[in-house]
């Protein structure tokens, strides 16, 4: 295997690889390609949001984050249609997240609960048709965030032009991987082949709602970041149920873990030092191979934001609260779900 193909394995490829090699030069070989792949993403990382914050501003890196998740994504995805036709898919997902988060957040709960649903709606028909590569949570996430970390006047304008930027890199990298890929389905089978009796479409509205109804919730008790409650739902709303209680638990549980870790860099480092504490847990999820440290490690970036706005425990209680409640919540309703849909099923058979 060469440099460049090492570099393109995941943490559980690169990990697995150095378990089976026997030859120790050739392992300590496979460790030393390991460390610096986790360096060098998270140097590209930082250099793009920090790119993207000096041309919008602080209020927008959001939208640096955002940008490379999808880059990230595309380069290796694709949307289960025509190539050229995904091209379109590009456009209208990045469409809805200029325009969706910044209505949503100009009007009551309610108003932007169907908002909220419209576009989540939209985003999961546009990006994940095909199931598998999982592209939903990264737009979704991407939505949400730009809805929590909100910005009007000037600052929305540069917000609009930063993701204007990053659509067309994005359409740009994804032609260029993907124009290869033989696909007969077409843009408009995305929404010919929507059918809420299927598990593909019934698992788009489950996220869907769910998602939505657990912002709407955490708003109208007047509680701040939402949206950590909406994250913490599309996490776990796995396409398949059975998959979803076992993802609930690592969700909840190393929250608190992180959380914890958290806290013991927030009180042993310098104040000078709170800046990066987001930077250690981009490493560690570099270092990650699995889902429940990787959540563990994704806590310090949002503390270390909410830290400075509501002051270190606030914050902390905030995000178990909003991961405690979002987990539960979905496992709750995904089962509500399912036994409606049973009964639905069951009656139609019945008529039938």
């Amino acid at each position: 295997m060469t440099f460049y193909q090492e570099l393109q394995l995941s943490s559980v490829g690169s990990k697995q690889l150095i378990k089976n090699t026997a030859d120790p030069k050739e392992k300590r070989r496979h460790i030393l390609i390991y460390n610096f792949k986790v360096y060098l993403v998270m140097a590209f990382c930082v250099a793009v949001v920090t790119l993207y914050t000096n041309l919008t501003g602080s209020d927008n890196s959001v939208v640096g984050v955002t940008v490379l998740l999808a880059v990230l994504v595309l380069r290796q995805a694709d949307f289960g249609i025509k190539t050229t036709h995904g091209l379109v898919s590009i456009m209208g997902i990045f469409a809805i997240l200029m325009i969706a988060p910044r209505f949503a957040n100009t009007l009551n709960p309610i108003g932007a609960f169907a908002v909220n649903t419209a576009a989540i709606l939209l985003l999961m028909i546009l990006g994940c048709h095909n199931v598998i590569m999982y592209n939903h949570s990264t737009f979704v996430l991407g939505y949400l965030l730009l809805l929590g970390y909100d910005v009007t006047g000037a600052e929305y304008i540069k917000r609009v032009e930063g993701l204007a930027v990053g659509m067309v890199l994005c359409m740009i990298i994804f032609y260029k991987n993907q124009k290869n890929r033989p696909y007969r389905r077409s843009f408009s089978d995305l929404f010919r082949e929507f059918d809420l009796h299927s598990a593909r479409g019934r698992w788009y509205l489950k996220l869907t709602l769910i998602v939505s109804s657990a912002m709407l919730i955490v708003s109208l008790l007047g509680l701040p970041r939402a949206m950590w409650a909406g994250i913490a739902c599309m996490s776990v709303c796995l396409p398949f149920t059975d998959d979803c209680v076992a993802r609930s638990g690592n969700r909840w549980q190393y929250n608190i873990v992180g959380c914890a870790l958290f806290i013991v860099l927030y009180l042993l480092l310098p104040e000078s030092m709170y800046p990066y504490i987001g930077m250690i847990g981009g490493i560690g999820v570099g270092y990650s191979a699995g889902y429940a440290w990787q959540t563990a490690f994704n806590t310090f970036g949002a503390l270390s934001i909410a830290a400075g706005l509501f002051g270190m425990p606030m914050a902390v209680a905030l995000r178990v609260g909003m991961n405690v409640f979002g987990a539960l919540y979905t496992v709750i309703c995904n089962k509500v779900i399912d036994r409606l849909a049973a009964v639905s099923e069951e009656r139609r058979s019945s008529e039938a």
